[in-house]
């Protein structure tokens, strides 16, 4: 067998073996057709709605805002001149956008060395955990998709302060990340979940 062969073989084989699925579901607008088209995602989300208290269609709709359900999902590139890469916008990666510090937090915290924050059921399971920490030290209810997300995205002592006030953009998506998870938990209660 010829070298190229060999390397091809080894190639093809080391690529089937990488990452897992990290498209998008097709329809991100039905909740019902996440959930057929990926079933794992339904399972982490519920495992992590058992675990802490975080109904599903808030995990949903964070999930869509943060990463639109792709795995992998990475902050744009910032550039000198326009052109040049100089780096990322922040350390946020995979489905809930965890900055590394936060990760590294929860990892450490809830002793999950391994978790993959393009995992999903990791990835369920540390915004459960953030959410719930949220809830302990700010009172918000688990309910409340718009008030987590604004505390998710400027973190909780951002939220404290209010400096998502200054923010009107941010204002208009957290009320999207809120009329998404009402339009997802009406879904959900229709396909049988």
């Amino acid at each position: 067998m010829s070298r190229f062969l060999r390397a091809s073989i080894l190639m093809l084989l080391l690529s089937s073996c990488g990452g897992g699925n990290f498209s998008a579901p097709r329809d991100l607008d039905n909740a019902c057709s996440i959930v057929r088209e990926r079933p794992e995602y339904y399972r982490a989300m519920k495992a992590s709605e058992r675990k802490w208290g975080v109904p599903v269609h808030v995990q949903m709709a964070t999930i869509h805002q943060e990463s639109k359900f792709i795995g992998d999902a990475k902050t744009p590139h910032n550039y000198v001149l326009g052109v040049i890469p100089i780096g990322r916008q922040s350390s946020a990666y995979g489905y809930s956008q965890a900055l590394d510090a936060t990760w590294e937090e929860y990892q450490s915290e809830q002793r999950r060395g391994s978790a993959r924050r393009d995992r999903i059921s990791d990835a369920t399971d540390f915004m459960g955990w953030y959410m719930d920490q949220t809830e302990k030290s700010l009172g918000i209810s688990k309910w409340d998709a718009r008030a987590h997300y604004l505390a998710y995205h400027e973190g909780r002592t951002g939220y404290a302060r209010g400096s998502y006030n200054a923010k009107p953009w941010l204002l208009v998506v957290s009320q999207k990340v809120a009329d998404r998870a009402d339009m997802y938990r009406g879904q959900l209660a229709g396909c049988g979940r």
